[in-house]
């Protein structure tokens, strides 16, 4: 068999198209032959390589995104959304007139009763905005006049898993890139020597810590994968096998990767596949990131005045305040989607003393770092999102005690917030019925959410696309409006 006989018999329609990017109609298609695509770009923080022809689709806002996923759904009632007129109906069963009939998870359906649970903490207003917080966050009455609270989201998800899959990817079906993905295919990056989009889930706090968080909540999806996000460890190398292994030094390691990407490149002339390309780049990658990633996880040379502003936890490697920490000095090198994940807010019992503690643990380092990036001109092009998957029902989980109550799930209408990167800041959106369940004006959707995200980084969410099995998919599916409330 000759060698053309033999090339086309490995040739695959997907590989034949890819290799014929340009026939087929695809500066973007062609664009994934790249390998520069895997977090390339310059040393000059201004230039950004990568990412697709024609983007930003207008002046971005915001050139990085911070998401610091609360997973478990925080309770609105006891953080956020207060109605002080629940005390007056403590203990009085939930008005069928107030839930209409939509559907809650199997672990309340099965009650005889849905006792109205008040919240147990005090609520105070904050700020210019006058802003109301829970005595719970007395941190974040530091920034109410710096972000924008958001009362009024909501989603169709009831269950920890899909909902948590459709804010990061738009679907509750897994199987779709993650947001962060979508950013680093659009955008690409400014950082050649760190990827694109790097993820930090904080070591557990000891409350309901046994809801998983599976690595596909930050994969490509269909996407290449070189534009995955990057999972930093707390122990050992940040990344897996980034050292060298004893008796491999540099110089060696040069030689070998040079060798490898000739090998790889004599595998990509026959077969066509651009994840060969991708896979070369990611080698190039992890041979940067043995000088970039030391230097980012050195924190020696912070001041103590810093550590003092983000917490006692901020020493501690692989806590969330060591991780918000960790996210400034990630956003000063120019990393453009940054994620963290923060277990521990599923209280479906024990919810005054567990709430407690994981408000404790999340409450300083969070607006310290919102006041971190603000202090060193970075808030105003950096867009920071705090919020769970849901939220919590105003009726009580299982007994109700004077002293003691839990919520379920609640998808009606639940808070997050936003701040920097064009959000108006001291502004509050939205608002909810008096028991905390059903929206009554400006709703916001999740798609809105990811919509308006993307808009900040001057992107338009509904020509940011992928063709995949014959159909054109993007990351708010068919939906997604910008909340133009929220736009400074």
């Amino acid at each position: 068999m000759s060698p053309e006989q033999e090339y086309k018999l490995h040739l695959t329609r997907r590989q034949f198209f890819s290799r014929n990017a340009a026939g087929i109609g695809g500066m973007a298609l062609a664009s994934l032959m790249n390998p520069d695509l895997f977090a390339a770009g310059s040393s000059n923080p201004v230039t950004t390589t990568g990412g697709l022809p024609g983007l930003p689709h207008f002046a971005p806002k915001a050139k990085r995104v911070i998401y610091l996923h609360q997973s478990g759904a925080p309770s609105q009632i006891d953080l956020f959304d207060y109605k002080p007129g629940l005390r007056k109906l403590q203990g009085s069963e939930l008005p069928e007139t107030v839930r209409n009939g939509q559907r809650i998870t199997g672990m309340t359906s099965g009650q005889g009763a849905l006792p109205v649970a008040s919240s147990m903490f005090e609520f105070q207003q904050h700020g210019k905005s006058g802003a109301w917080l829970s005595d719970l966050l007395p941190h974040h009455a530091k920034i109410v006049d710096d972000i924008a609270i958001i009362r009024t989201v909501h989603t169709e998800a009831i269950n920890h898993d899909p909902a948590i899959t459709f804010f990061q990817t738009g679907s509750q079906q897994p199987g779709r890139p993650s947001i962060g993905a979508w950013v680093s295919y659009g955008l690409g990056s400014e950082n050649k020597n760190l990827p694109s989009f790097i993820v930090l889930v904080s070591q557990a706090s000891g409350l309901n810590t046994d809801q998983p968080l599976f690595s596909r909540l930050w994969g490509s999806g269909f996407l290449p994968s070189n534009h995955q996000g990057v999972k930093f460890r707390s122990a050992g190398d940040p990344v897996l096998f980034l050292s060298d292994p004893p008796g491999l030094d540099r110089g060696t390691r040069r030689q070998m990767l040079d060798g490898l990407a000739t090998l790889n490149h004599m595998r990509e002339d026959v077969y066509g596949d651009p994840e060969i390309e991708t896979r070369i780049a990611s080698y190039e990658m992890a041979y940067r990131m043995q000088t970039s990633v030391p230097d980012l996880m050195d924190m020696s040379k912070e001041p103590d005045s810093v550590f003092e502003m983000y917490g006692p936890e901020s020493r501690k490697p692989g806590t969330y305040a060591s991780h918000c920490l960790l996210a400034r000095r990630m956003a000063e090198r120019n990393v453009r989607f940054i994620q963290l994940y923060k277990r521990g807010w599923d209280q479906h019992s024990d919810l005054p003393r567990d709430l407690r503690l994981q408000a404790a643990s999340v409450d300083q380092p969070s607006a310290a770092l919102v006041l971190d990036l603000k202090q060193r001109g970075l808030l105003d092009d950096t867009l920071v999102l705090w919020g769970g998957e849901f939220g919590r029902t105003v009726y009580c989980q299982g007994r109700l005690t004077d002293t003691d109550y839990g919520r379920d799930h609640h998808p009606r209408c639940f808070t997050m917030w936003a701040a920097g990167g064009g959000i108006k800041p001291g502004v509050t959106i939205g608002e909810t019925d008096d028991f905390c369940y059903n929206v009554v004006s400006d709703p916001v959707h999740v798609h809105d959410i990811q919509a308006t995200l993307l808009n900040q980084l001057g992107v338009d969410h509904k020509r940011l696309t992928y063709k995949f099995q014959g159909r054109y998919f993007r990351l708010t599916d068919v939906a997604g409006e910008v909340v133009t409330k929220l736009l400074a």
